[in-house]
């Protein structure tokens, strides 16, 4: 990987993640990148990796403070609420493989 500059390994980081982690609403899946979700999952969770400290449980935590609003805003919910278990697993994969990269 090798990328030293940080918005170019934020915006790697993000088109992984938009990629490969999905929302699960009613068996239909959106990619996190067509929900225009994966720069902020980045964002909130680049901090993890720059510390070291990428594990399950942070990575939950993070994704419960990342509220997703729904009905137009008339309520909102925690990302953590719309994600597989496997793509929580497919999550801390790929913040683990930037976390030994860098």
């Amino acid at each position: 990987m090798a990328k030293t500059n940080t918005s170019e390994l934020l915006e790697a980081l993000a088109a992984e993640i938009g990629e490969n982690v999905y929302i699960d609403v009613a068996k239909w899946h959106l990619y996190l990148s067509n929900a225009k979700l994966h720069t902020v999952v980045a964002q909130q969770l680049y901090p993890l990796i720059t510390s070291n400290s990428v594990n399950e449980d942070r990575v939950i935590e993070v994704l419960k403070s990342i509220q997703i609003k729904i009905g137009g805003g008339k309520r909102e919910l925690p990302l953590i609420d719309f994600l597989p278990m496997q793509c929580q697993v497919n999550l801390v994969d790929i913040l683990e493989k930037y976390q030994r990269e860098i």
